[in-house]
């Protein structure tokens, strides 16, 4: 189960790619990217994927959040335990 204290990691089977404004995740199997199913970070997933580090926990992800984006702390856990969530569904997240 994951908690503010959690340490989450992201799956070594996924490449990140940032182009332009837009940042995806690529599923690799095999050295080959399955290009079927590339997810697509908005600005919050992007901060969030970039301090998934194997180091952080998500109290201080929570922390940095509110900086960032000038939201309260319930707001920045929200935001995150969904990211959490949704990444764990699909296999792009180990933790």
């Amino acid at each position: 189960m994951i908690d503010l204290n959690s340490v989450v990691i992201p799956s070594p089977d996924i490449v990140p790619r940032k182009t332009g404004d837009e940042y995806v995740l690529v599923p690799v199997s095999n050295n080959i990217a399955d290009m079927d199913s590339v997810y697509t970070l908005n600005e919050t997933g992007a901060f969030i994927w970039e301090r998934l580090d194997g180091k952080s926990d998500l109290a201080s992800i929570i922390r940095c959040m509110q900086s960032e984006f000038e939201v309260d702390a319930e707001t920045a856990k929200s935001d995150l335990l969904s990211f959490i969530s949704e990444m764990k569904q699909f296999l792009i997240i180990n933790g």
